[in-house]
């Protein structure tokens, strides 16, 4: 099985070479194609099988409808996600992309942050 590190270099190599990310409108009308600007990863510190991730996107283009008026061209969100090897399905026993809200432990949360923040993926003007 492939290592939490091993994971996090495998992604940063992919992220590095795909540098947009396409999610679908939650009108499910259209497309949101973002620009991944930047990007952390740490390892959850009580759980080897689970890997947070901060990326800062950038809007790029909307394909078809976006149900919401404020997603403008330009516009930079943060996504805060996590990696966790599956325990059923065919994924089982590999790294899958965690489909639901993160839950982070308090000391992980300001770690993710902090590194977030000195490497540049939370630009300076975020209060933290």
């Amino acid at each position: 099985m492939e290592s939490a590190a091993e994971f996090m270099d495998r992604k940063r190599d992919e992220f590095e070479s795909k540098k947009i990310v396409k999610a679908k409108d939650i009108g499910r009308k259209g497309w949101l194609l973002f620009e991944r600007e930047a990007y952390t990863f740490i390892q959850q510190s009580n759980l080897d099988e689970k890997v947070f991730l901060v990326e800062r996107l950038r809007l790029k283009e909307i394909i078809g409808k976006a149900v919401h008026p404020s997603s403008k061209v330009g516009n930079v969100v943060y996504r805060i996600a996590y990696y966790i090897i599956a325990k059923n399905g065919k994924r089982n026993g590999k790294w899958a992309w965690g489909q639901f809200c993160p839950f982070v432990p308090q000391d992980d949360f300001a770690k993710l942050m902090d590194k977030a923040k000195n490497e540049g993926t939370i630009i300076d003007e975020f209060p933290i």
